[in-house]
């Protein structure tokens, strides 16, 4: 039997992935940056499959490639080749309501009779109107938010810097901002340091900001430590100087420890991969229940599937294999081929679950219908039992800070009760690790994490009758 499923009940995706470099211009030709950028945005492709982009100065004159696709699609040798410089920045894009086109595509590219900047942004502001109208009619050829900063941010002509000063102050949201001249790298955090952003050392001589540590990792750079909350950096030939535009008030996203970052990231100093396996041990605490197997749903369910299995005794195995080449796809299946269904991505083995007690974990339900895909697929390969662990709450609110959560209409536990979402899916049980536990997994202090999606309060405050939908149509 096949098990039909929505093509658009896709897991949480973040708005995009950021990085930047600078060395010095003696070092250009051995460092690459273009290469080291491109390297940087492949440890950062899950954070946005849908465009990728890199600008590159050399001094005098900025150059940007950008295009739709993956970052190996959009980016060859070749290409590589022809971006020469000492610093570049670099986007890969997952649009949340903004339209996804080449022109949405980053770095954002502005230029004035004083030079150009190139910006790349992760996050997602909610008074981008309110931005615009500081600009001059027509003065902006795209629908995101990050051509707006780009805009703002380029009205000081040869001085970004006070620019910032003057713009970052009164924009609200969430932004992780890389940007740059023909001769500084620049980088900036929102106040509420919603979304993160690490700063590395080269080795011989430059400077990385990224997303994620191991974005950092990849080009061999030492991770410093965070650009911290309402921070701003310049990096050149003077090195690293620092100023802050706005009182930090931490409130970085718990949502980046249950999916978004890659295992292998640092975040205040713990490991991802940790943070999840224990809170896999902490859920097999809370919701425990007899069976043979503890199988995850590959692969975003694995660290806490291995801390389930080892806080319960019962054994770890693979249930479920996961075709790794399948990426955002730009081929519509047609109707005969989608309803494969979720065997695209995952297939079942049969020999290993076949009159199993299966507790199968995943980091979150959404909309539910992969869950259900997945439990009909394991009940029609032999499975006695299927019971499904959930190592987050229940998401039940959107998120307006650059995460592409549906709507609170289409989440599932924004409509339902955990006992309803049961029945919805078809599992024997279901259990969702606390909101507490999941805190304390973190060990970062409740105050200083944004949980909105889970509880409903937002830290960057949201007009309450938005918050069954997204707030605007102009989002990076």
């Amino acid at each position: 039997m096949s098990h039909d499923i929505d093509p658009t009940d896709r897991p949480p995706q973040d708005a995009c992935g950021v990085f930047g470099v600078w060395v010095p211009a003696d070092q250009a030709t051995r460092a690459e940056v273009s290469k080291l950028t491109y390297y940087g945005l492949y440890a950062l492709q899950h954070r946005g499959q849908e465009s990728a982009g890199i600008a590159v100065s050399d001094g005098s004159r900025i150059v940007v490639f950008k295009d739709m696709g993956l970052v190996a699609q959009v980016f060859d040798e070749s290409v590589l080749n022809t971006l020469r410089g000492h610093i570049a920045v670099g986007h890969c894009r997952y649009s949340t309501t903004g339209s996804p086109t080449w022109e949405n595509a980053q770095p954002t590219f502005r230029s004035s009779d004083a030079g150009g900047l190139a910006l790349v942004h992760n996050g997602n502001l909610i008074n981008t109107p309110e931005l615009a109208a500081r600009l001059d009619p027509g003065v902006l050829t795209a629908t995101t938010d990050t051509e707006v900063l780009a805009a703002l941010l380029s009205t000081h002509g040869d001085d970004p810097l006070a620019a910032a000063r003057e713009i970052l102050p009164a924009t609200r949201g969430a932004y992780s901002l890389v940007f740059m001249d023909e001769g500084t790298l620049y980088a900036a955090r929102d106040p509420e340091g919603i979304r993160p952003l690490v700063l590395g050392e080269m080795e011989g001589g430059g400077w990385v900001v990224a997303s994620e540590t191991a974005g950092l990792d990849i080009v061999g750079a030492r991770v410093v430590r965070e650009i911290e909350p309402g921070e701003m950096i310049a990096v050149d030939g003077s090195g690293v100087r620092s100023e802050r535009f706005a009182e930090a008030r931490p409130k970085g996203c718990l949502f980046e420890y249950v999916y978004l970052a890659r295992p292998d990231t640092t975040i205040a100093g713990r490991s991802v991969q940790a943070t999840r396996v224990e809170v896999g041990r902490r859920l097999a605490r809370e919701h425990p229940v007899e069976g043979d197997m503890v199988i995850p749903t590959p692969e975003s369910g694995t660290p806490a599937a291995i801390g389930y299995a080892e806080a319960s005794g019962i054994p770890y195995g693979q249930g479920l294999v996961k075709n790794s080449y399948v990426g955002r796809t730009f081929i519509q299946p047609s109707q005969t081929i989608r309803q494969l269904g979720i065997r695209l991505k995952l297939n079942p083995l049969r020999e290993a679950i076949e009159g199993k007690r299966l507790i199968v974990v995943d980091d979150s339900i959404v909309r539910g219908n992969t869950q259900r895909a997945i439990v009909a697929m394991l009940r029609d390969a032999g499975a006695a039992e299927v019971h499904v662990r959930i190592s987050s709450p229940p998401v039940s609110w959107p998120c307006f800070y650059g995460i592409d959560f549906a709507t609170r209409a289409e989440l599932i536990a924004g409509n339902l009760s955990v006992e309803e979402i049961r029945d919805s899916i078809g599992a024997d049980s279901l259990g969702y690790i606390s909101l507490d536990e999941l805190i304390s997994a973190s060990h970062i202090a409740k105050d200083n994490l944004c949980r909105a999606c889970f509880d409903g309060v937002y830290p960057v405050p949201v007009d309450d009758d938005a918050r069954g939908k997204h707030l605007l149509e102009v989002t990076s």
